[in-house]
């Protein structure tokens, strides 16, 4: 994807939304005319990522698509706390079905749509780590195969967040959640568990994978449009920090998702019929453990005494990530 990535010379302000840039630079939440899909009233907790990547995600999609959408959303946080019967925060035609089901549904839509001659409709199903990774990962897998004309959205809060903290396929090593406690001689989740879902629908020869996190709104948005611009199957999983789950302050949640993608943890990348073909560069290179030291659930790592290896351990995976991805050079 051909952009330039823009910097930022002043800190320590409250500016937002990047006015100062030419009108086709700005993003689409500095825009009056963005169309609030995910609107408020709705109950997330304070600092929620998973809310803020939502909106960015769907009022993009909103735009790219010329506001012909339709969402289908799993069973999740995002379910729940934007759709309290019988209220909603979504100002878009959106359906609402099973926890593992939703790649399935949004197939069934967009079948609906073709045999209607409907073409100018966009679908998207979206989710949270669970009902992607775990719960519906086999429907995610068939609509893949199937190249249904659908963008899956994963909101990747590494949890079962709105069930209470309980581990899911997407949990890091070494994570505390309520069903992986932090005793005994391995504390933690444990290390080799779970799985890489972007890697598996690169497998799938699908036309678009992307990650992204919503500490690079622009990044966010252009992967969004340029997946709108494509039919067939596309996925993208953002990463979104949940500072109920993770035990990070609310007013850091901006700042523990930069941490992920600056220390590797999480690559930024995109792929097209299964090969990368773009990836975001790492400007300051942190130590794994800088992004550790914001989360409670990692607190067991350096308290009573510091697990050395297992910090070790993570490490290496974000060593791991940089290399494969070239996120240094």
């Amino acid at each position: 994807m051909p952009t330039q990535r823009i910097k930022f010379y002043q800190t320590g302000t409250y500016t937002a939304g990047n006015r100062l840039l030419d009108e086709e630079a700005r993003t689409v939440q500095s825009r009056m005319d963005r169309t609030n899909s995910l609107n408020s009233g709705h109950r997330a907790c304070q600092g929620c990522g998973e809310a803020l990547g939502a909106r960015y995600a769907i009022d993009a999609a909103m735009r790219a698509s010329r506001n012909r959408l339709i969402a289908i959303n799993a069973t999740g946080c995002l379910e729940v706390f934007s759709s309290p019967y019988p209220e909603s925060a979504w100002q878009i035609p959106w359906m609402h079905s099973l926890f593992g089901n939703a790649p399935a549904v949004a197939s069934g839509v967009a079948a609906a749509l073709r045999a209607k001659g409907r073409g100018d409709v966009h679908v998207i199903a979206q989710g949270g780590d669970g009902a992607t990774v775990d719960i519906g990962f086999g429907c995610l897998s068939g609509m893949f195969e199937r190249n249904d004309d659908v963008l899956y959205l994963c909101y990747d809060n590494e949890a079962y967040m709105n069930t209470g903290i309980q581990r899911s396929g997407a949990t890091p090593p070494f994570a505390r959640t309520n069903t992986t406690q932090a005793v005994g001689g391995a504390p933690g989740n444990l290390l080799g568990t779970g799985k890489n879902v972007p890697r598996i629908a690169m497998a799938h020869g699908i036309s678009y994978v992307a990650t992204a996190s919503v500490a690079d709104l622009h990044d966010l948005e252009a992967k969004v449009t340029t997946a709108m611009g494509m039919t067939g199957a596309r996925y993208i999983h953002i990463h979104v920090p949940c500072p109920l789950g993770w035990g990070s302050d609310p007013a850091h949640t901006m700042r523990v998702a930069r941490m992920a993608v600056e220390s590797g943890l999480f690559p930024l990348f995109e792929a097209k019929s299964g090969v990368v073909i773009g990836r975001t560069l790492i400007r300051h290179k942190v130590p794994v453990e800088r992004y550790l030291e914001l989360q409670a659930r990692f607190k067991h790592l350096f308290e009573p005494r510091r697990n050395s290896e297992a910090i070790a351990s993570l490490q290496a995976i974000a060593d791991a990530n940089i290399s494969f991805y070239g996120l240094l050079e």
